[in-house]
């Protein structure tokens, strides 16, 4: 599958399965870096793959989604 593919699968979930896929990649990613990048690094990564409230956001959705379980 290409990445082209899999883009296409994921824009037709629904949005909150999108948001739990966003989280398990975010999640998948800190654990594999983390212990190659060190902490002076992490200052200039810091806001790269997020908006000004997507934290929020995705606290937010995460609340609702463990709500509807």
């Amino acid at each position: 599958m290409t990445l082209q593919e899999l883009q296409k699968q994921v824009l037709q979930l629904p949005i909150p399965e999108r948001w739990q896929l966003v989280q398990a990649v975010l999640t998948s990613l800190q654990q594999e870096i983390g212990s190659e990048v060190k902490p002076r690094n992490l200052s200039r990564l810091r806001g790269i793959a997020k908006s000004a409230n997507i934290s929020n956001d995705v606290d937010y959705k995460t609340e609702q989604l463990e709500k509807c379980k």
